[in-house]
């Protein structure tokens, strides 16, 4: 299956560096794409991930457009090397895809952790790690299914408190991710605002996660 990214246009980045700490950011601006450090944690907000361009039959589209993410270097990977294993994640619409299987060349895997971000200190021994098998995902897709839940009252979709991605990267490595966010700025539009609103405002991740770059199995 064929993956291309979202194009990186006029992407400034600027390094800032505050003791241990480092961002790394466009303009300032918040709404741009950001990635930033603070020790183990690396945090990521407005990934935009096959933004919504119009509606068929009534629903809203992207162009198909996956954003691929390197969680071993904390970039969005461009799309020259969608088709490699240089990458780890690649988002589209609440759709979550790793590098392995149908998706990718790459021997990443995953599954959904139960409990919290914080006290997840390794991968449990018992785990089992799933690949993308199209039409079925590693990262489950549905409301109550995965990482997230959606509410066709309010159509708004937010993250499960609680839920936790275990990543085995393309390369084999281990990650732990959690979804913070589905909308720009990493702020959910109220149950009140438009539908005009809340399909412009979503499919923008904020997330946070750690990465265990010696092999290990621990946090």
């Amino acid at each position: 299956m064929k993956n291309t990214i979202i194009s990186v246009l006029a992407l400034a980045v600027v390094f800032t560096a505050c003791n241990k700490d480092k961002t790394i950011t466009t303009p300032a601006d918040p709404n741009a794409f950001k990635v930033s450090v603070s020790g183990k944690i690396v945090s990521v907000k407005n990934l935009p991930a096959d933004t919504i361009v119009g509606l068929v039959g009534g629903q809203p589209v992207g162009v198909g457009k996956y954003a691929f993410f390197n969680l071993r270097t904390n970039t969005w990977v461009a799309n020259t090397d969608s088709a490699s294993a240089n990458w780890d994640l690649a988002f589209s619409g609440s759709t979550i895809r790793i590098n392995a299987g149908t998706s990718g060349p790459g021997t990443g895997g995953a599954f959904v952790w139960v409990g919290s971000f914080d006290n997840l200190a390794s991968v449990p021994a018992d785990s089992v790690f799933k690949t993308d098998n199209y039409p079925a995902y590693a990262i489950t897709k549905g409301s109550g299914k995965g990482w997230y839940s959606y509410d066709g009252a309010t159509n708004l979709l937010n993250p499960i408190p609680g839920r936790v991605l275990v990543i085995r990267t393309g390369d084999g490595k281990y990650a732990k991710v959690e979804i913070l966010n589905y909308y720009r700025g990493g702020v959910t539009p109220s149950a009140s605002a438009t539908d005009e609103v809340k399909t412009s405002e979503q499919r923008y991740y904020t997330f946070r996660y750690t990465f265990q770059s010696n092999g290990t199995t621990t946090f």
